[in-house]
């Protein structure tokens, strides 16, 4: 099974084409192609064209996708806007199932968070944080939710934080916990746990409805 794996949830644009299915009766999954574009304001410029390159490069065509994985966020309206639409136009063009996951825990399946607690973190920009917590077998023990940086959980036995350099300076004391910066990459993509194809905003959108005035001389 040839996956198409997309995450627009951060300001990095993850795109990927992953062999195989990680669990007891098959092998885990193989990348063959991946691109992973820091650029948050380019998103529904560049994936699209992403793709194509993923596709190019792996020697497949689009008629070679069995299935679409993308991450639903938590993030933006904007960026998991650009991701889930291009996910669910391939998916229904091409016919093939859709899959959708949360962004955090295809963190949480990096292996440098394997066999460890860990609270993942991304930036939710207006100075807030979305985070989640896992324990060692990389289950979510709580999550997703958006708070203030410095309000972040801190879990027991904490061994590792993945946060972006732009909160770093704003966590809460870590103790003896590593900090690292991960992203949603292809192969967690496939392997975290299904989730309605939803977006997960967890906040209302910065956009607010005008106010209609009406003149008294046109009401009824």
């Amino acid at each position: 099974m040839t996956t198409l794996a997309l995450d627009t949830s951060t300001a990095r644009l993850v795109v990927g084409l992953v062999d195989g299915v990680s669990d007891a009766a098959r092998p885990a999954p193989v990348v063959r192609a991946a691109r992973v574009l820091d650029d948050a304001r380019r998103h529904n410029e560049l994936l699209v064209p992403t793709i194509a390159e993923v596709l190019a490069e792996a020697g497949l065509n689009y008629a070679d996708i069995d299935r679409v994985v993308c991450g639903c966020g938590p993030g933006p309206f904007t960026g998991l806007r650009v991701g889930m639409a291009t996910a669910a136009a391939t998916a229904d063009a091409l016919g093939v199932p859709l899959r959708g996951v949360c962004s955090l825990d295809a963190v949480a399946r990096s292996p440098r968070l394997s066999g460890r607690v860990a609270l993942v973190v991304s930036d939710a920009r207006r100075r807030e944080a979305y985070w989640a917590t896992y324990d060692a077998a990389g289950a979510r023990t709580a999550g997703p939710e958006v708070c203030a940086p410095a309000d972040l959980p801190l879990p027991a036995g904490l061994a590792v934080v993945s946060a972006p350099d732009t909160l770093a300076e704003k966590l809460p004391e870590t103790g003896d916990a590593e900090l690292v910066e991960l992203y949603p990459e292809p192969a967690g993509l496939v392997t975290a746990p299904e989730v309605e194809f939803r977006p997960i905003y967890l906040r209302r959108p910065d956009a607010v409805a005008p106010t209609v005035r009406v003149s008294p001389a046109l009401r009824p």
